[in-house]
């Protein structure tokens, strides 16, 4: 009976020396990532849900310069809070009270008046099964049937309502099936969550694209996907970290993008000021390093900053240029660097004997007007813009692998720019008299 009480004693001793080292030893402490519907956060309780792998965290914040509280997500390891969603920007709690509960088949968060300010806002038939809500590894905060994790099933995702941020695996664009619209909108300023006066957003046409815009404003354009990034916006396509995919089916147009090393952390974040801007952060990093940022030259990169049938070229004075065979619309303004007008034919195009002048390294001009046929190449590209009237341009519509599909324009060409590298090929049509 020694031996058994000496085994049963030094067991007992392991035990609590493991829960003590859970207890005090960070890396090792186990962290609560699901929330259940008789579970609840408070601000008062200072409970957070931790998502598996320990990047992210939920919970309630208030910013350093108000005494409002919002329910968000932040990056759980970095020295500096940097936030990646917020439930309630536009609702805050007004003190210090404040719950996040599961009632009648949904989230809500409730202020000191057990008012709701956010919810999920769902409806639902079958009342029986029991929900929860998780915080997943990737910072998406789900709502789901206790009994069912398929992510093609989730009741609710935050990933479906971004605020100023677009993290690895979320998409930025429309789920064609339920007609929504993922889009970001910035801060009011850097202390100030709630919404504010910018968003980005994709013009779901033949040949998507996304704008910046102030208010109703557009500021910039990205440029029609073309296989590898945006044509308006020089994504590096070379990190050994990072993958991007843009999707166009018939249940979906969205842009995505994920990470192969998980030792990197990357965000696409729509700043206070107006920026669209990649952020990294690397293990040896102090601070968020601007990857890139868009618009990122004011004098070429504002939405049709030149006018019809002219591009931008930052190596130039003045920046705008007429397309060879064109020129000035008003030479009066133009020789005042007010190019708004654009350019304007030399020789009328007479629909026999055209031909086209190849522009390298090219923004591709706006889409409201393009033809799009993924289906033949160049050559028969280059056919058809001659066989009807009305195309003034053509180009590739996917740059890879020399070159495939067809994308044809049709009336004026606008918001171009040129490229020291990178951009891609354009044929604008010319009278023969003018090639």
């Amino acid at each position: 009976m020694q031996g058994v009480r000496y085994i049963y004693h030094h067991s007992y001793t392991f035990l609590l020396v493991f829960v003590v080292m859970i207890l005090f030893h960070p890396a090792l402490s186990i962290y609560i990532n699901t929330l259940s519907s008789t579970e609840s956060l408070t601000i008062s309780n200072n409970r957070t849900l931790v998502s598996p792998g320990d990047v992210f965290e939920l919970g309630f914040f208030k910013t350093t310069s108000s005494s409002r509280w919002y329910l968000g997500i932040w990056y759980k390891q970095l020295p500096e809070k940097t936030y990646v969603w917020v439930a309630n920007r536009d609702n805050p709690l007004p003190n210090s009270i404040g719950t996040l509960k599961i009632s009648n088949m949904n989230l809500v968060l409730l202020d000191h008046s057990n008012k709701s300010v956010w919810s999920t806002n769902l409806t639902r038939r079958n009342e029986r099964t029991p929900v929860m809500a998780e915080l997943l590894a990737n910072g998406n905060f789900v709502m789901r049937d206790s009994n069912n994790n398929d992510a093609s099933e989730f009741l609710w995702q935050s990933f479906d309502y971004p605020t100023d941020t677009l993290l690895p695996e979320m998409k930025l664009g429309y789920d064609l099936k339920t007609g929504l619209n993922r889009f970001l909108i910035s801060w009011r300023s850097s202390d100030d969550p709630s919404s504010g006066d910018y968003s980005y957003k994709l013009e779901p046409r033949r040949l998507p694209e996304f704008y910046l815009l102030q208010g109703d404003v557009r500021e910039h354009r990205s440029g029609p996907w073309n296989g590898i990034r945006f044509s308006g916006i020089l994504e590096d396509q070379k990190l050994s970290y990072m993958e991007y995919n843009f999707t166009e089916t018939s249940e979906e147009v969205a842009y995505t993008f994920r990470m192969t090393n998980n030792s990197f952390y990357s965000r696409l974040t729509l700043s206070s000021t107006g920026y669209f801007e990649r952020l990294t952060w690397a293990p040896s990093s102090v601070i968020w390093n601007v990857f890139w940022s868009s618009p990122a030259n004011p004098q070429c990169d504002m939405y049709r900053m030149c006018g019809p049938y002219s591009y931008c070229d930052v190596n130039t004075s003045p920046s705008c240029n007429c397309i060879q065979g064109f020129d000035p619309r008003n030479l009066q303004q133009w020789a005042l660097r007010i190019s708004l007008r654009g350019c304007k034919r030399r020789t009328l195009l007479s629909c026999n004997g055209d031909g086209f002048t190849r522009m390298k390294n090219m923004k591709l001009p706006e889409t409201t007007m393009a033809i799009v046929d993924r289906s033949i190449g160049e050559k028969e590209c280059k056919k058809r813009c001659l066989t009807d009237c009305n195309c003034t341009a053509f180009a590739n519509a996917d740059i890879r692998n020399g070159g495939t599909g067809c994308v044809i324009w049709t009336g004026n060409l606008a918001d171009m720019r040129n490229y020291v590298a990178d951009g891609q090929d354009l044929y604008v049509r010319l009278a023969a008299a003018d090639l």
